[in-house]
């Protein structure tokens, strides 16, 4: 049964933090964001309930339009461009100019070895020791750590400390989030220890108190995210529906294949967005919902320079696949790389001749076919893979009816021979990931219905499934580590003693 939490008002997930000097080192104190049980001044109510709450009558998410919209649940997006005429579809030529460059190599400054490590750590008297404990090997750290968390441990509850550490490349220490006790109310603490770019160590401090009016908590069954997203339609907003369906496929455990066919469920903690914002599902969880135990988990993490992603709760990252999957497709018919040109036969010789020289068969030509064709029906949805704005709707010769987003960080994306568009979207307007902008067809160039999809980087190329690409948005930054770990004791199911 999931709960939801009323008097829902906007509170910003990351508050602007307080910055006090002590004992020589920078602590950094935030606010807390999420609680899972019930907090004073707080009522919860069934789930089946919600349509007379705030949070149920936001469903869909606000959207601000420059023309009064009929009222339907597909709409995601912002429209960026009032003054701007909607028929000014023509196409930039820069948009489709490629730099001088074959290939992009990708960004590989991430920490591809970056892992997370989750449990519950038994107390004992040598609480200060935590970090050595856990695998971490900086004895630096371990300091830091003593002298900061004598407090912390004057308020422990239960009888194990919840953690969660990261760790990158050759074991190196990314962050360390621990709380005071598995109960999670509004008496729960969790501290963040991450490394400082100055040098040194910063400790952030959160507090679970009111600042959960934001979230809802909601339990759907495993079977109808699989297989029954009209189900799933009924609780979420529709572009948060694709979104869902992706991320559970790609966590779903491969060694448990009969999940489905029990009665596990997904745990989401949703904030479903207002007139500033969109609606974003911030935590997924396949668990058992009788012992509560946990067989996969995904968090969300917010970036101002590049697009959001999703990573495990073990660290691993998922967006590679988002960005190859903006529609449900039959097969890939065709990837990046030299197809060939259509040519004539041969002229054949005429029977009366006495000519014995064979003929010249003309020598094959090829041509460069920069994207991924992925083969469907005609009318099959597509969806925007990525947050973005619209800056090309309209025909475009071998591309046919074309579409192309522009994403945080220099990405663009391009959605062609479509044989329609989502009626609502217009140019400039700014569409959230997930959102139904069109329908596949077999416009321009095309030899069958399919959708001729494009990834580009700073107006380079960019294959998706190249084993050798790794894009900035993929892989986890070393600066992003502490807020995962932050998010999985903060958002996640409280650990199992």
């Amino acid at each position: 049964m999931g709960f939801t939490l009323l008097d829902n008002y906007p509170v910003k997930i990351d508050a602007l933090p307080l910055k006090l000097l002590t004992r020589g080192r920078l602590i950094f104190i935030g606010l807390a964001i999420f609680a899972a049980t019930p907090l004073p001044g707080f009522r919860l109510i069934n789930l089946s309930q919600a349509q007379t709450t705030k949070a149920g009558d936001n469903k869909t998410p606000q959207v601000r339009q420059k023309a009064t919209i009929p009222n339907t649940k597909s709409v995601g997006f912002k429209d960026t461009a009032a003054r701007q005429s909607s028929k000014s579809n023509s196409l930039n030529p820069e948009i489709l100019r490629s730099k001088d460059a074959n290939e992009f190599v990708g960004d590989t400054t991430g920490n591809l070895d970056y892992r997370v490590q989750r449990g519950c750590y038994r107390r004992s008297f040598s609480e200060g020791n935590l970090p050595t404990n856990l695998g971490i090997n900086n004895p630096e750290f371990s300091e830091f750590f003593k002298n900061q968390s004598k407090g912390f441990f004057d308020r422990m509850r239960g009888n194990c400390i919840p953690y969660a550490v990261a760790l990158g490349s050759r074991n190196r220490f990314d962050s360390l989030s621990i709380m005071n006790g598995p109960i999670q109310d509004a008496k729960t603490e969790i501290w963040t220890f991450t490394p400082s770019v100055a040098g040194g160590f910063l400790v952030q401090q959160d507090y679970l108190r009111d600042e959960s009016k934001r979230y809802t908590e909601i339990e759907l069954p495993l079977r109808d995210v699989l297989y029954d997203p009209r189900k799933v339609s009924d609780t979420l907003p529709v572009e948060l529906v694709w979104e869902l369906n992706s991320l559970i496929k790609q966590i779903y455990p491969e060694d448990s294949n009969t999940l489905e066919s029990t009665n596990s469920v997904v745990r989401l903690l949703v904030d479903f967005g207002d007139r500033d914002h969109w609606a974003q599902i911030w935590a997924a969880e396949i668990l058992d919902p009788t012992n509560k135990e946990v067989f996969a988990s995904a968090f969300w993490l917010e970036r101002d320079d590049i697009p959001g992603g999703f990573f495990t709760g073990s660290g691993e990252a998922i967006e590679r696949a988002f960005w190859t999957n903006p529609l449900s497709y039959r097969r890939i018919s065709r990837g990046v790389g030299n197809v060939p040109v259509t040519r004539k036969r041969p002229t054949k010789i005429a029977a009366n001749t006495n000519a014995t020289a064979p003929v010249a068969v003309p020598k094959q030509r090829y041509r460069a076919h920069m994207g991924v064709d992925y083969a469907a029906p005609i009318g099959t949805p597509v969806f925007s893979v990525a947050n973005g704005r619209v800056v090309h709707l309209g025909f475009n010769g071998a591309f046919g009816n074309l579409i192309i987003l522009e994403h945080p960080g220099g990405y663009r994306t391009y959605y062609a021979h479509l044989s329609n568009y989502n009626v609502e979207l217009a140019l400039g307007n700014e569409v959230r990931r997930g959102l139904e902008i069109g329908y596949v067809g077999s416009t321009g160039r095309s030899t069958g219905p399919h959708l001729h999809f494009e990834l580009r980087k700073d107006g380079i190329y960019v294959d998706p499934y190249s084993p050798r690409m790794q894009l900035d948005l993929w892989s986890m930054r070393d600066s992003e580590s502490g807020q995962l770990t932050r998010e999985i004791l903060l958002l996640g199911s409280p650990p199992q003693n």
